[in-house]
């Protein structure tokens, strides 16, 4: 016994329809009937009795499978055909059903033919209906199984036609050939053609306005559209053999009466070969924990301690020990570099910080030299001066002085480099409260190059440094 698959075998929806000329909307019942034959006996439940004679069925095939397109209709118009006879229909009424449908296919007009209101010929057509005793036979193979309901065949997925072309090597005549095969279909079961494509937004509008025409009998001007082969659109009581058969002049390898699986025959893909996924097993707990503690105790493959971490070490570094990353050697006039105690300098702008921090150690330099009451030899360059060990313990308690202090009067002495360039510093006041920050420069000589370190340019005034600090 097969398995059916998993599914909804039969599913329930509905379209809003909106009258524009009344304002009124109503709700179209829409029942969808799984594509597996088993299912078929769930019709009871769609189409009975009580709806047959307001019901419309659509017939839907794929294009993405045209080697199955006969078959499935076949299938399905059989499956229907066997359910409507199992109906308890009066006879009569049935008869009754399966006239209308003769009826509407012979009185069908092509939209923009339609005779005016005073036309003789529109007077005698309207006095041939009254005559109940003329019943005009239909075309051959017209109606030949009439179900008694409207029938609409839906191919739908026309887009998919270029990779038919592309991986199947289907041509034109391919193509003519599974649309006359369809429309004589159509033509024996007195239903209409729509080829639809969701994804190229093709007739999906226009088939639902002919299904409220057809249902609710609103008006409808589109004409049969035969143009695109992807974008078929046949009414019924349009076609009929002389119009089928000029597809007949395009099929040049294939014959109109040959068997449908003989001309569009199913590729013989190769079957894929299933890949399995790799079922990926979790280490134990303990394993993983005892083979990390092994590891940070020293084992093989230990991990270096403080790699996870950042060093801190950097960011306690004395500003002397940060000049020994100051710039290249192919530099002109190398600066020694201090760190701003207020801002990070910015290593993406080293020539900011060479002059902010070579105005720092000019500045501390004097303050130690000062104290210790040898004034650095003539000639000596700024690197010789500095003396980075003392720099480095004398800087720190150099700055927490000055933060003690309410008010100071700071000096520099002239320094003499070896390029013999002189840089001196104005007298400047400082404020405990902002430390270095709030220097405020006492002449017009100083410029300032951003919010923290004021650039000093030359000044030659000769300052009293015996009163100072």
């Amino acid at each position: 016994m097969k398995i059916p698959k998993k599914g909804s075998g039969l599913e329930y929806a509905y379209i809003e329809v909106r009258d524009e000329y009344r304002d009124e909307k109503t709700r179209l019942g829409v029942w969808i009937l799984d594509g597996d034959p088993n299912h078929s006996e769930l019709l009871e439940f769609a189409v009975n009795e009580k709806n047959l004679e307001h019901t419309l069925v659509l017939l839907t095939v794929s294009m993405t499978t045209p080697w199955a397109i006969m078959d499935q209709l076949h299938t399905w118009a059989s499956t229907l055909q066997d359910h409507i006879d199992k109906l308890k229909i009066d006879p009569d009424k049935y008869l009754e059903q399966q006239k209308k449908m003769v009826k509407s296919w012979r009185d069908y007009i092509e939209p923009g033919d339609e005779l005016e209101a005073n036309s003789p010929m529109k007077r005698s057509s309207r006095n041939l209906e009254n005559e109940e005793d003329i019943d005009l036979p239909l075309p051959e193979n017209v109606l030949s199984r009439n179900l008694g309901v409207n029938v609409i065949v839906v191919v739908t997925k026309t887009d998919y036609m270029t990779t038919l072309e592309k991986d199947f090597d289907y041509k034109e005549e391919h193509f003519d050939y599974i649309q006359q095969s369809i429309r004589k279909f159509c033509l024996h079961y007195g239903a209409s053609l729509f080829y639809t494509s969701v994804k190229e937004d093709k007739n999906c509008d226009l088939l639902y306005k002919f299904l409220v025409h057809r249902i609710y009998g609103f008006p409808f001007k589109t004409p049969a559209l035969v143009v695109e082969k992807d974008a078929v659109f046949i009414p019924a009581g349009w076609d009929k053999d002389s119009k089928i058969s000029i597809l007949y002049e395009n099929m040049h390898s294939m014959s109109p009466d040959d068997y449908y699986t003989d001309v569009i025959v199913k590729p013989q893909t190769a079957r894929k070969t299933i890949t399995r996924e790799v079922e990926i097993q979790a280490e134990d707990e303990n394993s993983f924990l005892s083979r990390h503690l092994a590891q940070m105790q020293g084992g093989p493959g230990a991990i270096p301690p403080g790699s996870h971490g950042r060093n801190d070490a950097s960011l306690r570094q004395s500003p002397a020990a940060v000049s020994k990353r100051g710039p290249p050697a192919a530099s002109p006039s190398p600066q020694p570099q201090i760190n701003s105690p207020n801002k990070k300098i910015d290593p993406s702008k080293p020539g900011v910080a060479n002059a902010n921090e070579g105005v720092l150690a000019t500045f501390f330099n004097a303050l130690l030299s000062k104290k210790s009451g040898t004034p650095p030899p003539a000639g000596a360059t700024r690197s010789n001066v500095v003396d980075k060990s003392l720099v480095r313990s004398d800087a720190a308690a150099e700055l927490d002085r000055l933060a003690r202090t309410k008010h100071i009067i700071v000096a520099n002495p002239r320094v003499s480099t070896t390029n013999n360039t002189s840089t001196t510093t104005g007298p400047a006041s400082v404020n405990s409260t902002d430390a270095v920050n709030n220097i405020v420069p006492a002449t017009n000589n100083i410029s300032i190059t951003n919010n923290d370190i004021p650039l000093i340019e030359n000044n030659t005034n000769s300052i009293n440094s015996s009163s100072e600090c």
